[in-house]
């Protein structure tokens, strides 16, 4: 059974930092593809931040609001992702969410977190 747990999530003043962390078990998160999203109130969830699998070379690539002020990364010993937001913004006031997508045998499968809230208020 494969679970993402994640944690890390809080409250922060403008300009602060949060390092959100995704615990992976079931699954190996060198071996898929993971990401990041996050999701305010009466809007869709929108992508972060992903991170390719060691197949794909752990490319990683970002949306433009992230672009300089967060980091993808992920622990292969930990089996864990992470992610180090930097110079936050009130803008980023989220649930964020990971995401790990399998290909095995041309399925693809889709696993959630339950997400953590990220408050970014002065």
């Amino acid at each position: 059974q494969v679970q993402l747990v994640e944690s890390g999530g809080g409250l922060v003043q403008p300009g602060g930092s949060l390092r959100l962390s995704c615990a992976a078990s079931g699954i190996s998160v060198s071996s898929v593809g993971m990401s990041w999203f996050r999701q305010t109130p009466g809007k869709g969830r929108e992508l972060v931040a992903g991170i390719a699998s060691n197949r794909g070379h752990g490319l990683t690539n970002y949306e433009g609001f992230a672009k300089g002020r967060f980091t993808i990364s992920r622990d292969d010993d930990q089996n864990t992702m992470y992610l180090q937001m930097n110079n936050l913004k009130l803008e980023d006031t989220a649930v964020y969410y990971c995401k790990a997508v399998s290909v095995i045998n041309y399925q693809t499968s889709e696993y959630w977190g339950q997400g953590t809230q990220v408050t970014v208020s002065s």
